[in-house]
């Protein structure tokens, strides 16, 4: 049995709970918040025997193996960081860091300790993902990976009418690039690895987060396209383009439906739809490192990661997105 904390009391971590019912390993012992208001109510809602509200005191406490993280964005590192350091395995939201400098003081946490550090992106964990990996020579060589994630916020609504939410405050490290890019930037550096250079270009909101974006990046023998936005709904699939076919996914932050169609005309569906929640394959794959003694995903590798984050980081530099953790 894996004993579990999660830091963060919000749908995030509701939805995380909600996947892990099904996992016989996973156990809840303890909640953090910064108020222990909202980390009692939280307790008794998941009957959570113990709560804090001090990160350190829940790094040190032996009632927990492994901890959840769901905190805003900039507080990442710095609760990651104190965790690993008191031998507690990690498994963090996405983005997992405000910047590829943090991340990299996360691994080496990591592996000083000799504990397991995960980015919680689900994405590569779904059947469907690993449909696309296996089918992927069926098209032939590839020539453009192409993704869009665009969805209107609720957050945006309240923004325009003066109040500033978490999610478009670049002191959280906040914004569509960090909310919404990394589902799109994410794949395509597990499937094509880190491009060659990437041009960025977005709309800043005048709160300094930006509202969308686009990256177009470029490899020896192939591009990638990314759109993302909070500002804007987009109902396109996303797609991967080669020479013999191509490859059209539903939805590329969750992965269900995925056709290829060939030149010829013929279409083979190679979907293979979740069995389980969506988030439940990541937490399953966590534990299993943790049980089998392993200190990195095969999935979302240390190397992912951190291509992905100076990736977000050079194309946030292009656009004018500057986070305080930055400086």
């Amino acid at each position: 049995m894996i004993r579990f904390g999660v830091i963060g009391t919000n749908f995030i971590t509701d939805a995380f709970l909600e996947a892990t019912n099904g996992i016989e390993d996973f156990s809840l012992t303890a909640v953090y918040s910064r108020t222990e208001e909202r980390a009692k109510e939280f307790s008794e809602k998941y009957q959570v025997p113990f709560t804090f509200t001090s990160i350190e005191e829940l790094a040190q406490s032996n009632e927990l193996d492994a901890v959840y993280i769901a905190s805003p964005t900039s507080f990442h590192a710095s609760q990651a960081i104190i965790l690993l350091n008191h031998g507690k395995h990690v498994l963090c939201e996405k983005p997992i860091a405000s910047n590829s400098r943090e991340l990299k003081e996360m691994i080496q946490a990591a592996k000083d300790n000799k504990v397991l550090l995960m980015e919680a992106l689900k994405s590569g964990f779904l059947p469907s993902f690993s449909s696309i990996r296996e089918n992927l020579h069926k098209i032939g060589l590839v020539r453009r990976y192409f993704a869009s994630y665009c969805q209107y916020s609720s957050r945006y609504d309240a923004y325009k009418e003066g109040t500033i939410l978490n999610a478009f405050k670049p002191e959280f490290s906040n914004g569509s690039i960090m909310d919404i890019g990394v589902y799109c930037v994410y794949p395509m550096v597990q499937l094509f690895g880190k491009p060659d250079l990437i041009k960025a270009s977005g709309l800043m909101l005048e709160s300094g987060a930006d509202g969308e974006g686009s990256i177009l990046a470029h490899y020896k023998d192939m591009e990638g396209m990314v759109m993302f936005s909070k500002i804007t709904d987009s109902y396109i699939p996303s797609e991967i383009q080669g020479e013999n076919g191509s490859i059209l996914i539903d939805r590329i932050s969750v992965p269900e439906k995925v056709e290829i169609h060939y030149r010829d005309g013929t279409v083979e569906d190679i979907s293979i739809y979740p069995e389980h929640h969506t988030m439940y394959y990541e937490a399953k794959e966590f534990i299993e490192l943790i049980k089998s003694g392993s200190l990195e995903s095969n999935v979302n590798t240390y190397e992912n990661s951190i291509s992905v984050m100076e990736i977000l980081d050079e194309a946030r530099n292009q656009m004018g997105v500057v986070f305080p953790a930055d400086r």
